[in-house]
């Protein structure tokens, strides 16, 4: 019989192949080569078979090359993986679990990326990690000086004005070494401020490219820098069913502990995308702060959640509700409608 699915468990060099029929009999095993691989199945395997793989580093790319081949491409988060590992856990028993949870019909998938996804994905990445490396070298110099009994004030900007003081102040107790070594620093975090702030126009510039990016500006509390972040989970939209599954990949949903028939809601579950979740949630924040200036359908939904909930709570419900018109501004391919954004309410 025909091979109709085949589980992948990809590596850096050694790949392990799990291939089944319609009537779910292993027809296939295999552990192939890097190079080898794709050739490999496309031989063994007829076109239209689907192919799964567990969504983590480089699956993106072989699930693009497959889709070339004419292969539908399935990914599966690997704790969903987990659960259909047998006995002991190998690659030869990763690619079958891979295999089995692709056929269950209630699992969930994760699209493949384009290129495009891949590139804006790597530019928050990029932007993320200097503005780390600038954060370290900011909390390094604090500590270094406070050796010599100097307190740096609150603040980065305020760090970025005092460190010329303090090198050019005579009587601060700095050695002639040390002042040299400060003085290195701080042309380091004048290199990583130059460098994200090449990220940013990077990031604006994308924003005005992108037709999705475009649209999603348009709602309240996202700049360039959360429609690019959202754009580039989103796609076409077609990934995520519905608005909340959506909001639920951000975390931005409540945790459920229910039993015996009671429904009992916890906090939101922060699961999923933290750097995302966090842009909606500041955007929300700046949001709600400006919501008690203005008079239209979005901010009267939101004073009055202010008004009977904690702001946090008010937060994460915008935050929530965001999220959610952003999958319809991307799914529906339509424009923000202001009358609609507060035609449903959501509660925390």
């Amino acid at each position: 019989m025909k091979i109709t699915r085949v589980g992948v468990d990809i590596a850096k060099s050694v790949f392990h192949v799990h291939a089944v029929d319609s009537k779910e009999q292993c027809r296939w095993e295999a552990k192939l080569k890097r190079g080898d691989w794709v050739e490999a199945l496309c031989q063994r395997v007829p076109q239209g078979a689907t192919i799964a793989m567990e969504a983590c580093a480089s699956s993106h790319h072989w699930g693009r090359e497959l889709n070339k081949r004419g292969y539908p491409v399935k990914l599966i988060a690997a704790q969903f993986v987990k659960p259909f590992v047998k006995s002991n856990k190998n690659d030869r028993a990763d690619a079958e679990a891979i295999c089995e949870a692709a056929g269950r019909p209630s699992m969930r998938f994760v699209s493949v990326k384009t290129c495009r996804q891949q590139d804006t994905q790597a530019m928050h990445r990029i932007r993320s990690e200097l503005i780390k490396h600038r954060t370290a070298v900011a909390n390094h110099i604090r500590g270094l000086v406070g050796e010599y009994g100097i307190v740096a004030p609150q603040g980065i900007n305020q760090l970025r004005r005092a460190i010329p003081c303090w090198l050019e102040a005579a009587d601060n107790g700095l050695s002639e070494g040390f002042r040299a070594q400060l003085a290195e620093l701080r042309e380091d975090l004048q290199y990583l401020d130059e460098r994200i702030k090449r990220q940013d126009a990077r990031v604006s510039e994308q924003a005005k490219e992108d037709p999705v990016a475009r649209r999603l500006m348009s709602l309240r509390g996202v700049g360039p820098l959360s429609a690019t972040a959202l754009a580039a989970a989103l796609g076409d939209g077609r990934t995520f069913g519905k608005g909340r599954d959506f909001a639920a990949s951000l975390g931005l949903v409540p945790r459920q502990h229910s039993t015996g028939g009671k429904d009992r809601l916890l906090g939101i579950s922060k699961r999923g995308d933290a750097y995302r979740r966090k842009l909606m949630v500041h955007g929300a924040r700046a949001v709600i702060r400006h919501a008690k200036y203005r008079d239209d359908g979005l901010s009267r939904w939101v004073n009055a959640l202010v008004a009977r909930k904690h702001v946090n709570v008010a937060t994460v419900a915008l935050a929530n509700k965001t999220a959610r018109m952003a999958w319809a501004l991307a799914h529906c391919g339509v424009e923000y409608d202001p009358r609609l954004a507060a035609s449903v309410a959501i509660e925390p």
